[in-house]
């Protein structure tokens, strides 16, 4: 097995490169159908698919699922708005790491404080300060993976000769998968706290009210 590490890494950089979220003004502004919904949606996250020939990016079921499980309101006359699309966005990025319950937690106070608000802290407000930080995060990124597969290069020294290729991106790949690993149990504990914190904030709130 003959790898060529300079075009791997070159490969890799260049990918994250090619990662983008829908900005805020492409969004259309008019209500749309589920059909328009999940074309829209497939022609501007394609890219992002392992397999953009053959992945979906959103389907009905999905749509309805989401729906059932508290993560999206209800569309008005079969249409859906420009917070729905927003929110799609959430949990497109979120579900391939969290759990639908997870997912819920989180949304469940943007979409009550946020969804269908006027003023200048509204749902899309919260979007673009949420994605204005994808530049500076993709550069911490790259860097992070450039030292990560430098290190990975160095493992397994007294290895047959033959073997350590294929070692070399076993290690790579082990430690990106450890990174992950870590940072899901944080997002995870993190989560934990932000229930906690939004439960008690709708107990004050429905103290108030009485």
């Amino acid at each position: 097995m003959t790898i060529d590490r300079e075009n791997l890494l070159k490969s890799i950089l260049d990918s994250l490169g090619r990662i983008e979220h829908i900005e805020l003004e492409d969004i259309p502004n008019i209500d749309l159908y589920m059909d328009q919904v999940t074309t829209f949606m497939d022609t501007r996250l394609k890219s992002t698919t392992r397999h953009p020939g053959d992945d979906k990016i959103l389907t009905k079921t999905m749509i309805n699922n989401y729906a059932k499980n508290d993560l999206l309101p209800p569309p008005v006359k079969k249409k859906y708005s420009k917070e729905h699309i927003l929110l799609l966005i959430f949990i497109y990025y979120y579900k391939g790491i969290l759990s639908i319950n997870d997912i819920q937690t989180l949304l469940k106070p943007l979409t009550e404080k946020y969804f269908h608000t006027s003023g200048p802290l509204n749902l899309g407000a919260v979007y673009e300060e949420v994605f204005s930080l994808e530049n500076d995060e993709i550069e911490d990124l790259r860097e992070n993976i450039i030292r990560k597969f430098t290190i990975s290069q160095e493992t397994f020294k007294d290895a047959p000769e033959e073997d350590q290729e294929i070692l070399h991106l076993f290690s790579f790949i082990s430690m990106l998968s450890y990174d992950v690993y870590v940072k899901r149990l944080l997002i995870e504990k993190m989560i934990d706290s932000f229930k906690t914190a939004t439960t008690k904030d709708e107990r004050g709130n429905t103290a108030k009210d009485k």
